[in-house]
């Protein structure tokens, strides 16, 4: 098959799109770093639709992105999907506190039983030491 085509999108474009993620959770998740580069080369139209639409239904003019994301978080918690994690930092970073967060893992529970409990608090604890060795190192600075 031979290696990938070179990049039909400007590759400045690629890291506006990028760069949202990064506001959002601190990073790029691998998966959005495949997704942006392979259809930036393939299809870069439709990679901005993604984007476009993504953006539209992301940012409701109803809600917060706190609360957005607070939702998000309980909605693929019900799947337990990967994406879970992301959505949950995207919701703390927002201002969620643990409270509202632990709120959506129990609401989760109530509906998909123990395997959403485990999986949120299992998130929330990995969250509480990242944010945890975050402040020991801006401390140390």
């Amino acid at each position: 098959m031979g290696p990938l085509p070179e990049l039909k999108t400007d590759l400045a474009k690629v890291e506006e799109y990028r760069d949202f993620y990064t506001e959002l959770i601190g990073f790029v998740p691998p998966r959005i770093q495949a997704r942006t580069d392979l259809l930036a080369r393939l299809d870069p139209e439709l990679l901005e639709m993604q984007e476009a639409i993504r953006k539209h239904c992301m940012y409701p003019p109803c809600f917060d992105t706190k609360t957005a994301q607070l939702m998000l978080f309980g909605m693929l918690l019900m799947t337990l999907a990967d994406a879970t994690r992301l959505h949950a930092i995207a919701a703390y970073r927002a201002g969620a506190t643990w409270e509202e967060l632990s709120a959506v893992v129990n609401l989760a529970f109530l509906f998909r039983g123990l395997p959403a409990a485990n999986l949120g608090a299992q998130i929330l604890q990995e969250i509480a030491r990242m944010a945890s060795e975050d402040g020991a190192a801006e401390a140390g600075q």
